[in-house]
């Protein structure tokens, strides 16, 4: 079917514009903390802020994108978005630079609104693949885009027709490449496969439903495990440029974000792999966990999960070393953790809530981008002997959440985990109708 692929590639190149603009301030914190005067703990507030309207944002926009279809949401956000940043560029105080970059950030919502529309499109056995293919490289948004092509567009020494500031060119430009793109959504986007199924993902949406959803097992520990995978991928993207310089000396622009685009690159491109090797657990019946035997695609995840805190304790290590080209392919293990369990996360969730996916993907995408928020803050802590110890931290973190995990992911809990949940009654107070595509 050639409309499934048109509409995976039109998410995939606005997803990875989204992602390109969220984290377009990263390679130049150098330059926006020597204008504003900040240090480097401030920085990593600038880094949280950037990330802070991003939870909300994608649990709101989920069931809207349910309600209305990703074409409509695709454009409003790029509207709202593009503008922002290209108020950002032209702002010369700090308290205004923040506000407008924490509505600029909103770009990060991007992500569920594609999850949403493949989702509309592909079939449970291939939505692994289908799922990582569009969230993998729309993620190198995150380091491609914001990390390489930023800064070999709008270097050191940039001067432009409207600014002489590197930063300032790059966002303006991104911002106006933000409503492009919307306008093309909007017109070439179409939003299921079918008229069946449109109305079974519309049908289901409403706030007793999205309560509902939400507090389910399988979308609590799921939204969970991707605030340690996610949330950590965007901690890492935003903090990592600024942790090369600070903690290394490495104070030359391209290649501290050259170095940190190579954590980003495989976060980003190798997450298909991650969504693939679910699908192959699912077809061919894989059982490597005889504890969860039968869940087959939970097993895969788990293993992703244990395998991030590990790789936290080794990029501590790796940093303790003094070696900065170590503790660069120690973030690239962390990288391939992330895109490895982001991946498997995301196949599980449109396979669990077929007709829900978009609200499932605000929740799970919005309680794991916080991750973003509040990571940096650890990494950039004053309390810690020196920045290498703030990845070890934050692994120590995580542990709970493969305990929660390892309960969840169960035979008998996660038979029921779409059915049972937290608090909320386990009725379900409006299915929605069987989607076909007859």
């Amino acid at each position: 079917m050639k409309g499934k692929w048109k509409n995976l590639s039109l998410a995939t190149v606005f997803f990875f514009l989204g992602f390109t603009i969220w984290f377009s301030f990263a390679p130049y914190t150098d330059g926006i903390a020597e204008e504003f005067g900040l240090s480097v703990s401030e920085l990593g507030i600038v880094a949280s802020a950037a990330i802070v309207a991003v939870p909300l944002g994608r649990i709101v926009i989920g069931p809207l994108t349910d309600k209305y279809g990703a074409p409509v949401t695709a454009f409003g956000t790029m509207m709202i978005v593009g503008t922002a940043a290209i108020v950002s560029a032209f702002t010369q105080t700090y308290e205004v630079f923040i506000a407008s970059r924490i509505v600029a950030s909103l770009a990060g919502i991007t992500f569920v609104i594609g999850i949403a529309h493949v989702s509309e499109w592909f079939e449970e056995e291939n939505l692994g693949l289908a799922e990582g293919i569009y969230a993998g490289i729309g993620n190198a948004g995150a380091g491609l885009g914001s990390l390489l092509l930023l800064p070999s567009l709008f270097g050191e020494g940039y001067s432009g027709p409207l600014f002489d500031t590197n930063w300032r060119a790059a966002f303006f430009y991104t911002g106006a490449a933000a409503i492009v793109v919307g306008f093309l959504y909007l017109f070439l986007g179409q939003a299921a496969k079918s008229e069946a199924k449109r109305q079974a993902t519309k049908q289901g949406v409403g706030f007793k439903q999205w309560l509902w959803v939400a507090s389910r097992h399988g979308a609590v520990v799921l939204a969970i495990a991707y605030v340690m995978s996610f949330g950590l991928e965007l901690g890492m993207n935003g903090w990592l440029s600024t942790y090369y310089r600070e903690a290394f000396g490495e104070g030359r622009l391209a290649i501290a974000a050259g170095f940190a685009a190579t954590f980003s690159i495989a976060a980003g491109l190798l997450r298909p792999l991650g969504g693939y090797i679910s699908d192959l657990f699912y077809r061919k019946g894989l059982n490597p966990i005889s504890a969860f035997d039968g869940r087959h695609r939970e097993q895969w995840t788990f293993m992703t999960l244990v395998y991030i805190v590990l790789a936290m304790f080794a990029m501590t290590a790796a940093g303790l070393t003094g070696n900065i080209l170590v503790a660069v392919v120690a973030a690239f293990g962390v990288g391939l953790g992330c895109a490895f369990a982001e991946g498997a996360i995301f196949a599980q969730v449109p396979s669990m809530f077929p007709d829900d996916s978009g609200s499932v993907a605000g929740i799970v995408g919005g309680i794991g981008s916080s991750g973003g928020i509040f990571y940096p803050v650890i990494f950039s802590s004053a309390l810690l002997p020196s920045l290498h110890w703030g990845f070890m931290v934050a692994g120590v973190t995580m542990i709970p959440i493969l305990v929660l995990s390892a309960w969840v992911f169960q035979p008998d809990v996660a038979e029921t985990a779409t059915e049972k949940g937290f608090i909320i009654s386990d009725s379900e107070p409006n299915a929605p109708v069987a989607s076909s595509d007859d």
